[in-house]
């Protein structure tokens, strides 16, 4: 089976820290997803966070070409607080050591009021668990944001949760991910391309 990720567009309002705030995308991040997905996309199924800058794009890349979609609340960017909204150079002049500790270490420094970082990656890596269980050779698309996108990557490299900020994940980039059955039956998995286009 093969799995890619897709980060939605760029949203309309500039640069902000968006966790719940459900910005539209903009004219450019529309265009953004056209071009990443190309005239023949290769899926068969399509699975998307619900909030607006993914769901608009991946409701009418659906109806399109005729494929299933399915909104997965546990696909939502994670939830920043007091922060949620707030423009990041507004963040870098007033919190500039609290917005490089958490960048650092997400994990041990989130923003005040924010949803705990361990229960972010429980529910993307949930859903991500839901979709890797089915046993079938087929092509899946996954649209949603950057955090829940490095939790899976993440999960996928074993890497340590403080280090997934560490992973560029620019608007409108796909990562490819397939799963296969190892030897001993399990399943295995690995990056194929990441922040990529087809």
């Amino acid at each position: 089976m093969l799995v890619d990720l897709l980060r939605h567009g760029e949203p309309e309002g500039g640069e902000r820290l968006r966790g719940s705030c459900d910005d539209a995308l903009s004219p450019n991040g529309w265009a953004q997803m056209y071009r990443a997905v190309g005239t023949s996309p290769p899926w068969e199924r399509i699975v998307s966070s619900p909030l607006r800058r993914c769901s608009a794009f991946a409701r009418e890349l659906a109806a399109r070409h005729g494929l299933p979609l399915v909104l997965d609340d546990r696909l939502r960017e994670m939830h920043f607080g007091d922060w949620d909204g707030r423009a990041t150079a507004e963040l870098l002049r007033r919190e500039p050591d609290r917005v490089s500790r958490f960048w650092h270490d997400p994990v041990a420094n989130p923003p005040p009021g924010a949803e705990p970082f361990g229960r972010f990656r429980d529910r993307v890596l949930d859903a991500w668990a839901s979709l890797s269980a089915q046993s079938s050779q087929s092509h899946h698309l996954i649209i949603l944001h950057g955090g829940p996108m490095r939790a899976i990557l993440g999960h996928v490299l074993e890497l340590r949760p403080h280090t997934l900020a560490r992973l560029e994940a620019p608007h409108a980039a796909i990562s490819r991910i397939r799963l296969s059955i190892d030897s001993a039956g399990q399943v295995a998995t690995s990056l194929v391309f990441h922040a990529g286009r087809l």
